[in-house]
């Protein structure tokens, strides 16, 4: 996914998400709003328990199976969380970043979600143990945490491979991501306070 992509989105998230979009880059070319938009992949890092990737990390650091959604065999990007408040707070200072699409530093590496799981093991001094939850364990467990309700409708991110590009950032402001292997290790230390 690139900022100039076209947007189709297969969900009713997607769907609104577009609208939005829509919406203000219409009021943008009009010349009536000057905004711009900013765009991440999943998060993973310190203090965000509610990432997919955290929570892989938090049941490796118990000892249990890393959980997965989706085929652990695509690749799938992450941008780390400091990453991304540094990228906004950049943007948000620059003025001629303004009436522009962008998407922060999110990971170049091409890790599969399996990937992921042998860093994180790797950095825990532990086996990576996978255990693929079915479909419907997903809508019987989001009858009891509700931020499993929304993994059902956007589990087609999981099933294919999720790049986000974020090269024109990069390009731009000479800022890469923070590399997946200081990534895990920083939010491994935060989840372990």
């Amino acid at each position: 996914m690139a900022e100039d992509a076209t947007v189709m989105p297969p969900s009713e998230k997607g769907k609104v998400r577009k609208i939005l979009r829509d919406m203000i880059i219409n009021e943008v070319e009009k010349k009536n709003l000057t905004a711009l938009i900013a765009r991440a992949a999943d998060f993973y890092g310190p203090e965000n328990k509610n990432s997919l990737l955290n929570m892989i990390t938090q049941n490796m650091i118990k000892g249990k199976k890393a959980q997965v959604f989706g085929n652990p065999d695509k690749i799938h990007t992450y941008t780390y969380t400091p990453d991304a408040a540094q990228a906004t707070a950049i943007l948000g200072n620059t003025s001629d970043a303004f009436n522009q699409e962008w998407h922060v530093p999110t990971t170049k590496e091409r890790l599969t979600t399996n990937g992921w799981i042998e860093l994180i093991a790797k950095e825990l001094n532990t086996e990576a143990k996978v255990q693929k939850v079915p479909v419907f364990m997903i809508n019987v467990l989001g009858l009891f945490i509700p931020i499993m309700r929304e993994f059902p409708e956007m589990r087609y991110q999981n099933e294919q491979d999720y790049i986000l590009d974020s090269s024109k950032f990069e390009k731009r402001f000479g800022i890469a991501a923070t590399s997946p292997s200081e990534g895990v290790k920083q939010m491994i230390a935060s989840l372990r306070k």
